[in-house]
């Protein structure tokens, strides 16, 4: 196919990403109570709002880190999704006691380093990076932090780049429990690139990076800080985190207290089609395959690939760049791979002729 990106996938859309920090100032907590609880409804409902647009995770740093109390990561198709986002967090009760003391800017690309063993890209600090369309996971514990290489660097043959990226490739291999997200932000911000590791144990991300240091890559490592712990929670708990004289520590929900997205009209995904939309902060792609309807993650955990634009069988979905199948009426479990695992469902239901996905576990049955 002309065009086509290495691994035989069509080219993706390129994303924006950013990571901004936010600080409390302490005269928050002196608010009466039912000031605050006026500001943490009103910042729900502005996240909330900018969810419609892209994928929002919300983490807070509070005890962790002195300088910043919560962080937002967001990921869009356009800049002005960043701004309009601001200005609502900023337009809320709690927006006169924010600062931001760190704001992260930069976008995805195809990195030039190539993991022999699997022909995949990898990106300044040994993770895959081949996606240009981020898909963030459900790990507790994020660590973020800006990446600067040296000039010299960029003047060493290729061949002896991907020498040392080879190294870090097979060192990042090692620890399977932590997936790494690489962006890119060469002419957009001061570094050059962000980096964001996932993972529920923090051991193996700190044995991960005393390793790496070990690596002659780590040479050509101008900067890697400031660096952040972020704890991954809801928009909710991420506000009671902050504390306050009577306020209630936060709890988490059980399962995913998100609510109801209004994606579509019912009349707009007749049987056989289906479309991508956003619901609480995520992407999701919505079928109605044989006249019930089904909300899934909107690209393939494989390859990443956009679903809604896979050809459905019955109830069975092909992922239109690497074959994968998955059963929707099944939870979408696989039927057949190489995808390792199955995209995760929401909860999809109809109110007065529109459709809305819940982040909350998919039911049993489908929507008829």
């Amino acid at each position: 196919m002309s065009g086509a990106a290495d691994n035989g996938a069509p080219p993706a859309t390129r994303q924006y990403v950013q990571f901004v920090f936010y600080k409390v100032d302490p005269a928050w907590r002196r608010l009466p109570a039912e000031a605050r609880e006026a500001a943490k409804r009103e910042v729900e409902e502005a996240v909330a709002a900018g969810s419609e647009r892209m994928q929002v995770r919300p983490y807070s740093l509070v005890g962790i880190r002195g300088d910043a109390d919560f962080m937002l990561w967001q990921i869009s198709d356009g800049l002005e999704a960043f701004q309009e986002a601001a200005t609502r967090l900023l337009s809320t009760g709690l927006g006169p006691y924010l600062s931001t003391p760190y704001s992260y800017l930069a976008m995805t690309r195809k990195s030039v380093y190539v993991d022999k063993t699997e022909r995949e890209p990898y990106g300044p600090s040994g993770g895959p990076s081949r996606r240009l369309r981020l898909t963030p996971g459900t790990a507790k514990y994020l660590f973020v932090y800006p990446f600067v290489k040296t000039r010299p660097w960029y003047v060493l043959p290729a061949e002896e780049r991907q020498r040392m990226m080879d190294v870090h490739i097979r060192v990042g291999r090692k620890y399977p429990t932590v997936k790494l997200n690489t962006t890119y932000s060469f002419g957009l911000d001061d570094q050059e690139f962000v980096v964001a590791f996932e993972t529920d144990e923090p051991g193996d991300f700190l044995d991960l990076v005393m390793e790496l240091r070990e690596a002659e890559s780590s040479l050509y490592t101008l900067r890697d800080t400031p660096t952040f712990t972020c704890v991954a929670t809801t928009v909710r708990g991420m506000l009671d985190a902050l504390g306050a004289p009577g306020d209630a520590l936060a709890t988490e929900p059980e399962g995913d207290a998100r609510g109801w997205t209004r994606v579509a009209a019912v009349d707009d995904v007749p049987p056989g089609a289906a479309t991508t939309a956003y619901a609480g902060g995520e992407q999701v792609a919505v079928f109605n395959a044989s006249g019930r309807l089904y909300a899934i993650e909107a690209h393939c955990p494989h390859g990443n690939a956009p679903l809604a634009e896979g050809s459905v069988d019955g109830t069975v979905l092909t992922c239109p760049w690497h074959g994968s199948r998955f059963d929707l009426a099944c939870g979408a479990e696989i039927v057949r791979g190489p995808a390792a695992r199955p995209p995760r469902t929401y909860a999809v239901r109809v109110v007065n002729g529109a459709i809305e996905v819940s982040l909350a576990q998919a039911p049993a049955r489908a929507i008829p």
